[in-house]
Order: C-alpha cells, then sequence, then structure tokens
C-alpha cells in the first residue's frame, strides 16, 4: 500500500514539477512572488501618502521607490509563473494540436479578463462624467496635439506589420515573416518612448500629474495601464523574435506568433478606445 501511494503521488506531471524552487514536486514560488510584488503597490501608497503628509516617518521618495520595486516584483514573479507553467513547452518545439487549440483558448479567457478590467474602469469613468461636474476639464493640456496621433500612428502600424509577418509565415515565407516580426517590435518599443516622453512633458512642462483631479487621476490610470500591457506585448514579441530568430517557425508551427497577435491587437484596439474616450472626449468636454 505504502509503494503504491508513493508512486501515485508522483504521477502527477504538472508543468511546475520543472518550476522552481527544484526538489519541492509541484510546489513553486513563483505565485507567492507575483503576490508579494501585488502587495507591495498598496505599502507603496501606504507609503506615498506618509511622505506627503510631512511626518517624517519616511522620506518623499519612498512611494516612488516602492512602486518601482514592486511592478518588478510582480513582474519577475509572472514572467516566471507563466513561463514556467505554460510557454516551456511551447519553447524547443511547436506544441502538438490539442495543446495549441488550449493556449489559443488560454489567451482568449485572458484577454477576456482583461476586458473586464477595463470595461470596469471605463464604466466607472462614464458614470462619473455623466454627473454634473463642470469643472472636470478645467486646467488639462491640450491632448490632442501631434505627440498623440504619431503614437496611435505607430501602435496602428505596428498591428498592421504583424499581421503581415503572421501571414508570412503561414505562407512559409521565413525571410519575410522575419523582416515584418523585426518592423512591429521596433514600433512598438517607439511607442514605448513615446508614451513615456509625453508623460515627461505633462508632468513636467505642463504640471499635469496624478492629483491634478479626476480627469488626471483617470487619465494616467488608464493610459497607464494601457502601457504596462503594451510593454507586456513587447516582451511577448522580443521572445517570439528570439524564436524567429532560431528558426523554430514554419508554416505548420507558428502557435505562438497567432497569440502574440491576438494580445498586440487586443491592446492596438483599447489605445484607439482611449485616444477617443480619454484624448478627443477632454477636448469636446472643454
Amino acid at each position: 500500500m505504502g509503494t503504491e501511494d508513493a508512486h501515485d503521488d508522483h504521477e502527477h506531471h504538472l508543468p511546475a514539477v520543472e518550476d522552481w524552487p527544484r526538489g519541492f514536486g509541484e510546489a513553486s514560488w513563483w505565485p507567492f512572488v507575483t503576490a508579494a510584488g501585488a502587495g507591495g503597490v498598496y505599502v507603496a501608497a501606504a507609503l506615498y501618502i506618509i511622505g506627503r503628509s510631512g511626518s517624517g516617518l519616511v522620506g518623499p521618495l519612498a512611494g516612488p521607490a516602492a512602486l518601482v520595486a514592486s511592478i518588478g516584483l510582480f513582474l519577475v514573479g509572472l514572467y516566471g509563473w507563466v513561463y514556467h507553467a505554460f510557454v516551456s513547452t511551447f519553447w524547443s518545439r511547436e506544441a502538438d494540436q490539442k495543446s495549441a487549440n488550449k493556449l489559443r483558448w488560454g489567451m482568449l479567457a485572458f484577454l477576456g479578463s482583461e476586458l473586464a478590467t477595463f470595461g470596469a474602469l471605463f464604466g466607472y469613468y462614464f458614470y462619473i462624467r455623466a454627473g454634473d461636474w463642470e469643472s472636470i476639464f478645467v486646467g488639462i493640456p491640450d491632448l490632442t496635439g501631434s505627440l498623440v496621433i504619431a503614437n496611435t500612428a505607430l501602435l496602428v502600424l505596428s498591428s498592421i506589420t504583424l499581421h503581415l509577418a503572421h501571414t508570412a509565415i503561414r505562407k512559409d515565407d521565413r525571410r519575410t515573416f522575419l523582416g515584418w516580426l523585426i518592423a512591429t517590435v521596433v514600433l512598438g518599443v517607439v511607442f514605448i518612448g513615446g508614451q513615456i516622453y509625453e508623460y515627461y512633458e505633462f508632468i513636467v512642462h505642463e504640471g499635469f500629474t496624478l492629483t491634478s483631479g479626476f480627469f488626471a487621476s483617470a487619465f494616467f490610470g488608464l493610459t497607464g495601464l494601457h502601457g504596462l500591457h503594451v510593454s507586456l506585448g513587447a516582451v511577448l514579441l522580443g521572445v517570439v523574435l528570439v524564436r524567429a530568430l532560431a528558426g523554430q517557425y514554419s508554416a505548420e508551427r507558428h502557435v505562438s506568433v497567432s497569440t502574440v497577435s491576438m494580445y498586440w491587437h487586443f491592446v492596438d484596439v483599447v489605445w484607439i478606445f482611449l485616444v477617443v474616450v480619454l484624448y478627443v472626449g477632454a477636448e469636446v468636454g472643454a
């Protein structure tokens, strides 16, 4: 009986068996690392409030520093968790059709949760804006300048280049696939740089910060959340690019290209909605 029990305990071959730390069977610390990073965001918020209160308990930079560290820890934990549990088996070879369908449906489920998250935030914004808020758009800078137009063009163009890359690999044209994929990664990185520069202009030169009012908090909250998603998408595209350079894709093996493409097109659509609601909507409301 004891031998059979011991044998049964090792019959489970879940992805976490190869996870960290090794030697602990199916145990994994990555979910705890991810949770610690997420919880640190709330600690950072508390430190920020205490630092601005003038009590002298913590410095004014303690909150922002804790926020950066917490986000970094969260992303590291999320990477380790997702990669070792779901991605590692797709690294050196393309999975079979059953596993490929699981990956696609997993991405669809993830995008559904992301749609719910953005939908809830937009719903709250619309609910507040529907009230009698005559001063909601007072003191905001010009949002529909050339920078947001350029950023939008870059992101839309990156969706087109990624679609062309996906089409090329489905035709087994690896050279064209690699060229369009590199263009997509470059456009995504430039977009992230453009959004950072936009934040710099608003905060430093315009005095438009997260605490400048309701619209400011909504603006930085929604665009910042989207920027985080674009950054994650750029990391995923980078992984796909590394695999492409190693020659791991073909017309029959491109599941991860399809799933990353789904995610990138999603963040593109969300950005267009953000521009219409926040940027153009603020100009009309003002």
